[in-house]
C-alpha cells in the first residue's frame, strides 16, 4: 500500500532535527510521498530544503493568508524564483483565513488573488486555505478561472452543500484527520458526496491528528489513519482509497510513480 499526504508541515519547529525519523516513521505505515508546505519566506525556505534533501518529499511554497500583510514586492520576486526550483509542485498554501484575522480582509484578498495569478503564470496548481470564509474563497477562485483540475482544498472542512460548487470549479477536496473525529459526521457526509477521482488525503501535521491518535502531536505518518478512516466512513478497503488518492496526488501536481 501507498500513500500520498498531500499537505503536512515537517519544516515546522516541531519537527526540528528529527524530520529523517518522521519520514522513516511514514514509510513504515505506507506514506512514502509527502508535500512539504510553505506559508511565508521561513517556512518556504524550510520546505524546499526539505525536498531537496528527501527524495520523497516535495515543496508547495506560497504566503499564509494570515501572513498576507508582509507580501510585498520583495517577496513576491523571491517567490517567483523559488517557484523554478527542483521538486516545486504547487503554490500554497494561499487563500483567506477570517478566523484570526491576523492580516485585514482586503489584504488577504488581495495577496490572495495575486498569488492565484503567480500560479497561473507558472502553470501550477493551487494549495487553498479556508478558514471562516467559504464564500469569499470560492468568488475569488470562481474569478480567477484557474484551468480544471489546478486546485486542491486543502483540509477541506465544509458541509456538503459546498461540495459541488468547488467540485464544478474543477477542484480535488483534501481530507484531513478532522473526517475521523466523532463531532464530524457534517464531513464525513460532505466525503459521501466527493467523487472518488476528486479525493485527496493529507495530516496537516503537527495539527489535526486523526483518531485515534487525537490529542497528541500529528505527523505524516499519521495519513494512514486518515486513510483508514476514510475508508470506514465509505465502506471500502482501506487499500482502495490508499490507491485512489495517491492516483489523484500524483496527478494533479503533475508527478510520475517513482517508488
Amino acid at each position: 500500500m501507498k500513500i500520498f499526504d498531500s499537505h503536512t508541515h515537517l519544516n515546522d519547529e516541531a519537527f526540528a532535527g528529527q524530520e529523517a525519523l518522521y519520514v522513516q516513521r511514514a514509510e513504515q505505515l505506507g506514506v512514502v510521498k509527502m508535500a512539504m508546505v510553505g506559508s511565508n519566506a521561513i517556512l518556504n525556505a524550510g520546505a524546499l530544503r526539505l525536498a531537496s534533501e528527501f527524495r520523497q518529499l516535495y515543496a508547495i511554497i506560497g504566503w499564509h493568508p494570515e501572513d498576507a500583510k508582509d507580501f510585498d514586492q520583495v517577496a513576491e520576486q523571491q517567490l517567483r524564483e523559488q517557484l523554478r526550483l527542483p521538486k516545486v509542485i504547487a503554490v500554497g498554501e494561499i487563500g483567506l483565513d477570517y478566523h484570526w484575522d491576523t492580516s485585514p480582509r482586503e489584504v488577504q484578498c488581495e495577496v490572495f488573488r495575486q498569488q492565484l495569478a503567480i500560479a497561473k503564470d507558472y502553470h501550477l496548481p493551487v494549495s487553498i486555505h479556508t478558514r471562516e470564509a467559504l464564500q469569499d474563497t470560492y468568488d475569488i477562485l470562481k474569478a480567477a478561472q484557474l484551468p480544471a483540475g489546478q486546485i486542491v482544498m486543502h483540509s477541506f472542512n465544509a458541509e456538503s452543500k459546498w461540495v459541488k460548487p468547488f467540485l464544478d470549479l474543477g477542484a480535488y477536496l483534501s481530507y484531513s484527520g478532522v473526517v475521523t473525529f466523532k463531532n464530524a459526521a457534517y464531513l464525513r457526509e460532505s466525503l459521501q458526496q466527493t467523487p472518488l477521482d476528486k479525493l485527496l488525503v493529507e495530516t496537516d501535521a503537527p495539527y489535526l491528528t486523526p483518531m485515534p491518535y487525537r490529542g497528541k502531536m500529528n505527523e505524516p505518518g499519521y495519513t494512514y489513519y486518515v486513510v483508514e478512516g476514510i475508508a470506514k466512513a465509505l465502506g471500502l478497503p482501506t487499500a482502495t482509497i490508499a490507491q485512489q488518492t495517491y492516483r489523484n496526488t500524483l496527478k494533479v501536481f503533475h508527478l510520475e510513480d517513482n517508488e
